[in-house]
């Protein structure tokens, strides 16, 4: 596919702050004349993700193709067209992808947008439609229609979250729930009624909470994830403690931060193998060199099943005779993270990796992490445009 010009990205960008999760495909002018169009990667993938069709799994030839319904979208018009997905008899099967009445809407070269709502594959032309004027125009159109019903279902769960946290803040400064680093989030938490558990799926109805102390302008956590200990040369925590960690008043424990940029005070630095597609460990003693390792492909998916969408929550904190309480003031509201970025904001040192690990009573190893966390203010390099709510 080409490069977009300036104002397809701007009309793609109109359609991610409205919770419009899209693909995109060009046709050709060839394609145009024989009715057909190879449904590409980023295609498939999108139509499986949206659990509209696997191509994987469907066999070649026209006794196996799929018709689905589909909605084209013209300035101030709509065409009921169906979309072919199918895998041809010829060569390999190449996937394949078509849309009756798609020559109304396109010419050879444009951009196209697919989005899936309602049982319906819909399709609209970012080089030729007005997106922004169509959507912002007190006029209703068809397409404008559809995306604010988008919009409006997608974000039921944020309003109402949004609800109970506006309720929260009106409270003013709350106690502290528990005397530790985590009590900015535990607190809010409890506030909201969601139990405590070690759980790797998202806090509220399927969005992420991150709670955090506006005035330290700390890191933001991520996600915690264990190395991939089959692939390591280290095969537990407590290997990793036993050959970096320190003793400091009763325990002996590594609390460190990992960066591709600079070795820290054990010597242990990230570093990334392009070729293997993996993030490394790895300690300036010869004797250990890399010593732990991540696919990237599995921190990739993490950061995608973790953040699907989320609410990052700032809030003040003061203390009063020696007890903390919070104010619970905004939150940045984020979707869909470009996962693309994630090895690129290591490498710049944006993203790194803190060990939490402390010598327990029975001569094992407890890990709070591996945490990754992203620089205050950088939530912008690795999601799309994020909205701002006031609580107050």
């Amino acid at each position: 596919m080409r490069q977009l010009s300036s104002i397809e990205t701007e009309r793609l960008q109109v359609l991610t702050e409205r919770s419009v999760s899209v693909t995109l495909i060009q046709p050709t002018s060839t394609g145009l004349k024989k009715s057909i169009m190879d449904a590409t990667g980023i295609v498939r993938d999108f139509l499986l993700e949206e659990k509209v069709h696997d191509y994987l799994s469907q066999k070649q030839g026209p006794d196996h193709k799929i018709i689905f319904p589909t909605k084209l979208y013209g300035n101030n018009q709509v065409f009921k067209s169906k979309a072919s997905l199918y895998r041809p008899k010829t060569k390999k099967g190449d996937p394949r992808i078509w849309f009756t009445q798609l020559k109304k809407i396109t010419k050879p070269d444009d951009i196209l947008a697919i989005f899936y709502f309602d049982n319906h594959l819909h399709v609209l032309n970012l080089t030729q439609l007005p997106v922004n004027n169509i959507l912002e125009s007190s006029i209703l159109s068809p397409l404008k229609e559809i995306i604010n019903e988008i919009n409006t279902t997608e974000n039921f769960i944020a309003n109402e979250l949004l609800i109970k946290l506006r309720a929260i803040a009106n409270k003013g400064f709350i106690p502290s729930m528990i005397d530790a680093d985590t009590s900015v989030g535990r607190t809010l938490e409890t506030l909201l009624n969601i139990p405590m558990n070690s759980s790797k799926i998202p806090d509220y109805k399927g969005i992420e909470l991150k709670s955090f102390r506006k005035n330290k302008g700390n890191r933001k956590t991520l996600f915690a994830q264990v190395p991939d200990w089959k692939l390591s040369k280290f095969k537990s925590s407590l290997e990793t403690l036993n050959a970096f960690g320190y003793q400091r008043e009763d325990d002996f424990k590594l609390y460190c931060t990992l960066s591709a940029i600079v070795r820290n005070s054990q010597g242990l630095k990230l570093k990334i193998d392009h070729n293997l597609n993996w993030l490394i460990g790895n300690s300036d003693q010869k004797a250990i060199g890399d010593f732990e390792v991540w696919t990237l492909k599995k921190l990739k998916e993490r950061l995608l099943s973790k953040h699907k969408e989320t609410f990052w929550i700032a809030a003040i904190s003061e203390k009063v005779g020696g007890k903390e309480y919070f104010q619970y003031k905004e939150v940045e509201h984020t979707k869909k993270p470009i996962a693309s970025q994630f090895d690129i904001l290591i490498e710049q040192g944006i993203v790194t990796l803190d060990h939490l690990i402390k010598r327990n009573s029975k001569g094992g190893a407890n890990e709070k992490g591996p945490l990754f966390k992203i620089k205050p203010n950088s939530l912008n390099l690795l999601f799309p445009p994020s909205s701002f709510y006031d609580l107050l």
